[in-house]
């Protein structure tokens, strides 16, 4: 952690939940972009985390607009700032509500056009700043104001999504590994054209567990293969930090989910189901990272 800068981005006193770990991923995100950058930032939990204008906690400069419209402003802001000679980073901090689901337009048509910016979604997976809705990135058995009996449905595959559209830097990240995040930002802004990470935000209130914990469950997640790092360059895939032990020999998934008030009351037979999805995602994956499709 000592090669991490000492600079903050992320001022005092937020209007953030205690345990928020999106303030915690956005702070060592700004770290690995220094100061010349600029934040797009659609209605999502960020919009209330910097306070109100002009006493905002935020060090660099933010612009907040309409829900599905992130990435076809930022696509328009690159292309300013590349038209006149300057080499700001453009980036898009956006939840999975504005990205899995209402923005995914958006964000596919800027990555088609090959535009130079850095696309972030924070996944707490639900529309937390509303009400805790389930979103496309809720997981199967969830419980959310909208699916009191648990979702029915599996999460979304939104890096596949994105895979689809042949980045040249693609990564997901995870707020109980800061060092790893930093690093693949740095990364992921050194390359031109269009880069992305899908970033794992456990959410106190949502995920209904003590505000004390949120890193325990990031690494939970983590360590039972219910979330892999991994980072994918110009194509080839590489799986990094804690997962590469997760990828040999993950805990059960159920010391994940049982830790979590939305998966109350979780059946055994849907625990059965998402671990062997589980199994079937590391297998995958270790086949891709060997070579073997």
């Amino acid at each position: 952690m000592a090669e991490i800068p000492k600079e903050e981005y992320i001022l005092r006193c937020t209007s953030a939940c205690a345990g928020c770990s999106s303030s915690l991923v956005l702070r060592y995100i700004l770290k690995a972009a220094g100061p010349d950058s600029v934040l797009v930032v659609p209605a999502c939990c960020t919009s209330v985390i910097q306070g109100i204008y002009p006493n905002t906690a935020m060090n660099i400069p933010v612009y907040n607009v309409a829900f599905a419209s992130a990435a076809a402003v930022a696509s328009g802001m690159s292309a300013a700032f590349r038209s006149v000679g300057k080499k700001t980073n453009v980036i898009c901090y956006a939840g999975d509500g504005g990205t899995v689901d209402i923005g995914i337009q958006a964000l596919s048509g800027a990555l088609e056009r090959g535009t130079d910016f850095l696309y972030i979604c924070y996944d707490n997976e639900a529309y937390s700043n509303t009400g805790m809705q389930r979103s496309g990135s809720t997981p199967l058995g969830a419980k959310t104001t909208t699916t009191p009996e648990g979702k029915r449905d599996a999460k979304k595959d939104l890096d596949r999504i994105v895979q689809a559209h042949n980045l040249p830097y693609m990564a997901t990240a995870c707020s109980a590994y800061p060092l790893d995040l930093y690093k693949k930002v740095q990364k992921a802004l050194a390359i031109r054209g269009p880069t992305f990470i899908h970033i794992l935000a456990p959410c106190p209130p949502g995920w209904r567990y003590p505000s004390e914990a949120t890193i325990e469950m990031g690494k939970l997640a983590v360590k039972t293969g219910m979330w892999v790092l991994y980072e994918r360059e110009y194509g080839k895939l590489s799986v990094t930090g804690a997962s590469k032990g997760a990828l040999a020999k993950p805990l059960p998934v159920g010391e994940y989910l049982t830790r979590q008030g939305r998966f109350k009351g979780i059946d055994a037979a849907t625990i059965d189901y998402v671990q062997q999805s589980v199994r079937d995602n590391l297998a995958r994956i270790a086949r891709e990272v060997e070579g073997v499709c």
